[in-house]
């Protein structure tokens, strides 16, 4: 008489955790997505408006290619440039300040983002004034 053992061996596989593990991944990277915030400058780029212009000039902010910074002509170091810019900003009252940023060819990017963060910080409106190539 011959007995068979059934050894076969069962090829299932089991979804289940798989799928679990999946969901709470996505349930991770969704509600951690939601709390990084994006350091990025917000830039207005021009367009047509009906509003009435200023008569005033905006206050020009130039940087030249060694790093200094020049307000309205005169040289100036950073940390006068920030005082100088947070006092026109209080000085300036309801009213927002205009500036524009004269940087002159191949500036190192950091300059102009240092005036654009002052800028922002002090609730200034930046005009950034490139040269033509």
């Amino acid at each position: 008489m011959g007995l068979k053992k059934k050894n076969k061996v069962s090829a299932e596989f089991s979804m289940s955790s798989l799928t679990d593990i999946i969901f709470l991944l996505l349930i991770f990277f969704m509600l951690t997505s939601n709390l990084v915030a994006p350091n990025a400058l917000n830039l207005k780029l021009p367009g047509s408006s009906s509003a009435s212009t200023s008569s005033e000039d905006p206050t020009d902010v130039s940087i030249k290619r060694d790093g200094t910074y020049y307000l309205d002509g005169r040289k100036t170091s950073k940390g006068n440039l920030e005082t100088a810019l947070k006092r026109l900003a209080r000085k300036s009252g309801s009213k927002k300040l205009d500036i524009t940023i004269s940087p002159g060819k191949n500036i190192p990017t950091e300059h102009v983002v240092f005036v654009m963060d002052l800028a922002m910080r002090y609730n200034i409106n930046a005009i950034l004034a490139m040269e033509k190539e």
